[in-house]
């Protein structure tokens, strides 16, 4: 059944619509989670705790790429819905090729300083090498991560996730059975880990880049185009909130590691990275669900059919709640089969990791909703008010609790920071609904 963003959409037909994006962002969660299982299993908690340290700046750099592939969905969407097809396939390209140049110059800098970068966050002497090693290895492939994370949204927007979710599949495929060799068949440690993830983004940047660049029967393409001042503007500004989610995300990681390091050492960054990678799954859905949603959203907004946005919004929020309850409590069951596949060697490790995942988990019930209260505004052009929701979410509101709750809590209060923010978030973008409602009419 061939389901396009134009449709009436049902129950069954946005599942179904969305289900691509959702295995996709699953899928990519999955493989990078590889790296940690194989660094941990088979190079040592030591390296673990070093990849993890290092990750959160790494992650900051692909910021920009979020930026310009959730900023530009919705605006190129919004272009087609007005049968503006010319205007999408340009700006669509300025933005792919300004990536590329962006990229090529953060992989400059990030290789330049990432060794006093690595000692700043808090790198032991032994930590130091595999800082940076791993992280070098990582960054002289932004680029190509950076046009992987961008085309994922894009994809949807030409009329194909399926294909966002067949190069999901190559890309984990490739990392996975490189992490192999390169780790327990080469022994090249913590390098082998962070080759075979570079060499899987070159993959997903590489291929769906030739795909446009030449003829296809999607609804976008790279063609020549005029610089667009006001389109790039309104991108930066629509995408604003992806951006700001995915720093303050890197800079609330790297404020954990310094309060881990404080209480637990690298025991303590060590689970807080086994949360993580466990989080990038389960987030993943909510994720995938937006991006799928997201060009739906625009094309009507775009298209001005208020009742498509009403039913939109109405299923929307009813699939997120739903999910975000079986989430949580297939998180709870599964904390201890989950942990020991990163740290089941060390059982003191295993007992922290456990107790720290299962606190955790309580914050899928209200991340969903807050994710896709960003989104929902991201992809109605409002940059402002989902920038608001992400800022405060991903950052204001996480630094305060993981500061205080410690205090109040002790340990527990490290791990329950994110479910004190997510609760008060919930209440903000519940809010936001309300008063944007007067304007854009979706319920």
């Amino acid at each position: 059944m061939k389901i396009g963003i134009s449709d009436t959409f049902t129950y069954k037909k946005l599942i179904m619509f969305t289900i691509p994006s959702i295995l996709m962002m699953i899928i990519t969660s999955i493989y990078g989670v590889v790296d940690g299982v194989f660094v941990s299993n088979f190079v040592g908690k030591g390296a673990f705790s070093s990849l993890n340290l290092i990750m959160p700046f790494i992650m900051m750099f692909g910021a920009f790429g979020f930026m310009l592939g959730t900023g530009g969905c919705a605006l190129v969407a919004k272009s087609i819905g007005e049968g503006k097809k010319k205007e999408a396939d340009e700006v669509f390209s300025m933005l792919i090729y300004i990536l590329v140049i962006v990229g090529i110059l953060f992989a400059i800098f990030g290789v330049s300083y990432i060794k006093p970068i690595a000692i700043m966050l808090g790198a032991t002497p032994d930590m130091l090498n595999d800082c940076v090693t791993y992280g070098t290895i990582l960054i002289i492939a932004l680029p190509a991560f950076m046009l992987q994370t961008t085309f994922q949204t894009f994809v949807v927007v030409a009329g194909k996730p399926k294909m966002g979710m067949q190069l999901a599949i190559i890309s984990g495929i490739t990392n996975m059975v490189l992490d192999y060799v390169f780790i327990v068949q080469f022994k090249w440690g913590i390098g082998g880990a962070a080759f075979a993830t570079a060499l899987s983004q070159l993959v997903g940047g590489v291929i769906p880049f030739i795909y446009f660049v030449r003829k296809n029967n999607s609804d976008l393409k790279l063609v020549k185009f005029k610089w667009n001042k006001n389109a790039f503007i309104k991108t930066c500004t629509n995408g604003s909130s992806e951006m700001m989610t995915s720093i303050s995300f890197s800079l609330v990681n790297i404020l954990y590691n310094f309060q881990l390091m404080k209480y637990l050492g690298p025991n303590g960054v060590s689970a807080y990275g086994v949360i993580m990678y466990i989080s990038f799954i389960f987030s993943g859905i909510f994720m995938g669900y937006t991006i799928g949603c997201s060009p739906i959203i625009s094309y009507n907004y775009g298209a001005k059919n208020t009742d498509q946005l009403k039913n939109l919004f109405k299923k929307s929020i009813i699939l997120v709640s739903i999910t975000s309850i079986v989430m949580t409590i297939i998180a709870e069951l599964s904390a201890i089969t989950l942990s020991s596949i990163f740290v089941g060697y060390d059982k003191q490790l295993l007992d922290m990791t456990v107790m720290a995942v299962r606190l955790f988990a309580i914050s899928y019930l209200f991340s969903g909703l807050n994710i896709f209260a960003s989104a929902f505004f991201t992809a109605l052009n409002n940059g402002k008010v989902s920038a608001f929701i992400s800022f405060l979410r991903t950052f204001v509101l996480q630094s305060i609790m993981i500061i205080i709750l410690p205090i109040i809590l002790g340990i527990d209060g490290i791990w329950l920071a994110v479910v004190g923010a997510e609760i008060l978030c919930l209440g903000v973008s519940v809010i936001l609904f309300v008063v944007n409602n007067k304007y854009y009419e979706y319920y």
